[in-house]
């Protein structure tokens, strides 16, 4: 199989730049309920070095998208360097800590839909068949890429698996019990993360295929395709 470069080196640039504006905004939101966490530590900034992780930035969106060349609709997802936060020091406990948790994902669909609207007025992006397809050059890859990358950022990181966003709502809805649970979860960071990856590939990506799926739809659907 060959690999396409250039497609690879388009997606690793949208990776970058929708994993900062993902960052930031946690770091930001924080900010705005009262835990400077973030501040203190250098994350509310655009510099991509702050928030690079090497397997979730990196290596995970590579192996994707190289994956996406064996396994068609294979989803190109990721992740970054989690912002440090203290929930006990944001307006709200639970809910503050929830809203910090569930804005990344809603910066990276905000993306994707700007994306998608941009493509579909500019007649990159069209339905045949009910299937969606594009037509273009370079512009044409990047606002794909833009779209799919944002996507497959929202959809793995709203799974509710500590200390993946989502499980912040799940955090402000569950008894004690569950908390303390998946708070020695959380504990393991990011290896938890990577074990799910690697042990779970292809029931993982066949869930997030189906909500990038119906999101897809759901944007086809309000541009009236």
């Amino acid at each position: 199989m060959n690999i396409d470069i250039g497609y690879l080196a388009i997606v690793i640039g949208v990776v970058f730049a929708s994993m900062v504006l993902h960052e930031l905004m946690h770091g930001l939101m924080a900010y705005w309920l009262g835990d400077t966490t973030a501040k203190e530590h250098g994350r509310l900034t655009l510099n991509p070095l702050k928030h690079i992780d090497p397997f979730l930035t990196i290596l995970l969106p590579v192996m994707m998208v190289i994956a996406s060349g064996f396994v068609q609709g294979m989803p190109v997802f990721g992740g970054a360097k989690p912002v440090p936060f203290r929930p006990d020091r944001v307006k709200g406990r639970e809910w503050g800590a929830a809203l910090v948790g569930i804005i990344g994902p809603l910066t990276n669909l905000v993306l994707a839909f700007i994306c998608f609207a941009i493509a579909w007025f500019s007649g990159i992006l069209m339905v045949q068949g009910g299937e969606l397809y594009y037509t273009g050059d370079i512009i044409a890859q990047i606002l794909m890429a833009g779209i799919m990358v944002n996507l497959g950022f929202f959809a793995f990181n709203i799974l509710p698996i500590p200390p993946l966003d989502g499980s912040r709502l799940l955090y402000a809805v569950a008894p004690d019990s569950v908390q303390r649970a998946m708070a020695k979860v959380e504990s393991a960071g990011l290896l938890v993360v990577f074990a799910v990856v690697l042990i779970l590939s292809q029931p993982l990506g066949h869930i997030l295929g189906i909500i990038i799926d119906a999101i897809l739809r759901f944007f086809m659907m309000i541009f009236g395709a």
